[in-house]
This record gives C-alpha cells, sequence and structure tokens, in this order.
C-alpha cells in the first residue's frame, strides 16, 4: 500500500501524533422538508435509506423510522455486516444473511459496495463511505449521511402523512429540548463516541484517557436514570436520549468491553438502571428490539477491525447477549440476596 493510500484507508483512523481517534465530519447534509417549493420534499418512496445493523449511527435511524411509523414511506436496505478495505459491501444475490432487507442494492443494479453510491453522486468523492446515507431516488443524489440530522428531519418532516398515533409522537419535545440537547453533549463525545476512542487509540495514553472520560460519563448516565421514574429516560416518554445512548449500550457487552477495551466495569454488573433500561427497551419497544441484530453487530467489529483483531475470532460470549428482564449475573443475584 503506497503512503497516499495509506492515509486512505478505512483502517487509519488514529492521529498519528497523538493517538487518538478523530471521526470524519459527515460530508452530505440536505434536509426533507415538509414545506412548499422544498428542494427535497416529504413523499412516500421517494427516498431509500441504507444502513448497516452492525452500526450504532445507523441503527438510530433504524429506530427512528419504526418509532414514526415510516416503513410504508422509508424503505431501506441494510449491508453486509463485513467491512473490506472498499468499505461496506452489499449481501449477493443468494447469500444467506441474517435480518430483513440485507440484500443487493434494489436502487442500482450492478452496484456492490456502498462506495458506488457516493461516487454515482460525485466521482472525485474522497472521503469516508458511511451509514446511515439518505438517498433521492427522484434526483439520484445523496441527501445526508449525518445520522443526527437524519433521524431529527424523520421526527416531523413525514407528519401530514401519517395517522395521529405517529404524528403526535415527539421525540425532542420543547419541554425536555435543553435538557435533552445537553445530555446529547456529553453523550455523543463520551459514550458513542468514546467506545471508538477508547478502541482505536494508537497509544496508551490516548487509550486511558479516552476510557476513564467514558466510564465517568458512564455513571453520569447511571446516575440519572436512577433518578428517572421510568422506564424511559425521562420517565414515560420515549426521547431522542434513549435513542442515542440505547445504540451503544446494547453493544456495550456483547463487544465493546473485549474489542474496545472498555473493561473497567460491564452494564449487567456494573450498572443497574443502565442495565434495567436498555432491558425495557429491547424487550418492550419493537422499534429497538427487531432493529438489533447481535450476528451483524459481533461479526462486524471482531472480522472487519483487523488492525484490532487481526485473526477475526469472534469471542463466544457473553453467555446471552443481553438478559431477560427477570434476569440478572449469578454476581448480582447474590449481591441482592445479602442485602
Amino acid at each position: 500500500m503506497s503512503k497516499s493510500e495509506e492515509e486512505k484507508s478505512i483502517y487509519n483512523w488514529a492521529d498519528k501524533s497523538t493517538g487518538e481517534f478523530k471521526r470524519q465530519t459527515s460530508a452530505f447534509r440536505d434536509w426533507i422538508s415538509n414545506e412548499a417549493g422544498a428542494q427535497f420534499p416529504a413523499e412516500k418512496d421517494r427516498y431509500h435509506l441504507y444502513v448497516s445493523y452492525a452500526c450504532p449511527w445507523a441503527h438510530r435511524a433504524l429506530i427512528v423510522r419504526k418509532l414514526k411509523g415510516l416503513e410504508d414511506f422509508l424503505p431501506y436496505t441494510s449491508v453486509h455486516w463485513h467491512m473490506g478495505e472498499k468499505g461496506w459491501r452489499f449481501a449477493e444475490k443468494g447469500e444467506d444473511v441474517s435480518g430483513d432487507n440485507v440484500t443487493p442494492d434494489p436502487v442500482h443494479d450492478g452496484f456492490t459496495h456502498l462506495r458506488d453510491i457516493y461516487f454515482e453522486n460525485n466521482q472525485d468523492y474522497g472521503g469516508r463511505f458511511t451509514v446511515p446515507t439518505l438517498y433521492d431516488k427522484k434526483q439520484q443524489r445523496i441527501v445526508n449521511n449525518e445520522s443526527s440530522e437524519i433521524i431529527r428531519m424523520l421526527y416531523h418532516a413525514f407528519d401530514d402523512h401519517l395517522p395521529d398515533k405517529y404524528k403526535q409522537l415527539d421525540l425532542l419535545p420543547e419541554d425536555l429540548k435543553e435538557e435533552i440537547e445537553q445530555t446529547n453533549e456529553w453523550t455523543y463525545n463520551d459514550i458513542n463516541n468514546g467506545v471508538y476512542k477508547s478502541g482505536f487509540a494508537t497509544t496508551q495514553e490516548a487509550y486511558e484517557k479516552a476510557v476513564t472520560t467514558l466510564f465517568k460519563s458512564l455513571d453520569k448516565a447511571e446516575e440519572q436514570l436512577s433518578k428517572s421514574t421510568g422506564p424511559y429516560y425521562h420517565g414515560d416518554r420515549v426521547t431522542e436520549a434513549d435513542v442515542r445512548l440505547y445504540t451503544t449500550i446494547i453493544r456495550f457487552d456483547a463487544v465493546y468491553v473485549q474489542h474496545f477495551k472498555c473493561n473497567i466495569r460491564d452494564i449487567r454488573s456494573g450498572y443497574p438502571a443502565l442495565h434495567k433500561w436498555v432491558r425495557y427497551l429491547y424487550w418492550k419497544n419493537d422499534a429497538f428490539g427487531s432493529t438489533t441484530e447481535f450476528t451483524h453487530i459481533k461479526g462486524h467489529y471482531t472480522k472487519s477491525h483487523k488492525q484490532i483483531n487481526p485473526y477475526g475470532i469472534t469471542p463466544i460470549g457473553p453467555d446471552v447477549n443481553i438478559l431477560p428482564l427477570d434476569e440478572e449475573v449469578p454476581a448480582v443475584k447474590a449481591a441482592l440476596k445479602s442485602k
């Protein structure tokens, strides 16, 4: 690999001088709108959502799509869980992969990788090929590839076409907006991105800085959830705070503890409030549970990140990826009995 190729490699994500993981800024930032004359109007089946079940950022979009009842308005395709040198690839025809809609690209005949869609949009594109990618089939162009913006445009852009049940669901209610925005700041930097900062660090100093910050913020989330009346982050209302935190916590014990060396504590034995909360979302809210594919999650991280796991060995544990609502690990059971 030449120096220029090495600099563009999808595996080369840490700053050379500090060893700290640096996330690239998303390149496509247009917006679907229900306003008259909008460049990207809210129309049924006009757009296509490309995701990966493995990716926590894409997972956000799948959850919101289902919470808002947009299944008939916004079709989606999941890429295969394996990411090679060319980035995300589509499943091949007849390939047996778990999960709904893990198929060849239904929009572009002959496209084998997500990158093909980016090059269709711009032949000279030099950034990363990321999911989620929101695509306009009518204009044949990418609308947006920033998950935080995609989920927010889905909150209300299609409301005029939805039944009241979905129209009235507000994931960023005005009375909680300021508090959610404040929570988002440290949740994103320290937890969502913090696991990546820990896992992709290339110096001991960078790793320790990231992982200690991560667990301080997990402690903070634990404290806030312990004070919530539940079952959601903000009492009886599901909000953006649940969506943004869930996609990291559901992957934590299954992948991040071992693969990203985030092993100061795990969720199931170290964070009772977080553990109760994430299990409720998984088992009791279909938008969260049905969009969670552990086969993709574990396969992607352990077999795609060769710089971390060169032999691609996927650990068997944890014993179960997520415990039932009424189950605890033995250590927690023993602690509860002794009280």
